[in-house]
């Protein structure tokens, strides 16, 4: 079994600041890409950004610039250290991970989200 568990949502003024955590536990083997997806009410789910075993990340053109994902490979966690945030940047965060588990199979793994909300 793996879960991974995000940490860090709440309630933040515009242009303000929060770091999401996420960790990954389990019978894992190996971790590939790990990233952050969101979803606000009323729309669909959305790629916000990843970032590969080796570092290398991508992001949603929304979010460049003002987003940061990293990762610590040595504690399977993965964080996302959001700046200048804006009311639109509120929505349900979830971190996803494709895992390669100890019996060999290789699954796409969700947490259960957190919350961000953006407003004054």
């Amino acid at each position: 079994q793996v879960q991974l568990v995000e940490s860090g949502g709440g309630l933040v003024q515009p242009g303000g600041s929060l770091r999401l955590s996420c960790v990954a536990s389990g019978t894992i083997f190996s971790i590939y890409v790990m990233g952050w997806h969101r979803q606000a009410p009323g729309k669909q789910r959305e790629l916000v950004t990843t970032i590969t075993s080796s570092g290398s990340t991508n992001y949603a053109d929304s979010v460049k610039g003002r987003f940061t994902i990293s990762r610590d490979n040595a504690k399977n966690t993965v964080y996302l250290q959001m700046n200048s945030l804006k009311p639109e940047d509120t929505a349900v965060y979830s971190c996803n991970a494709k895992i390669r588990t100890t019996d060999w199979r290789i699954i796409d793994y969700w947490g259960q989200g957190t919350q961000v909300t953006v407003s004054s």
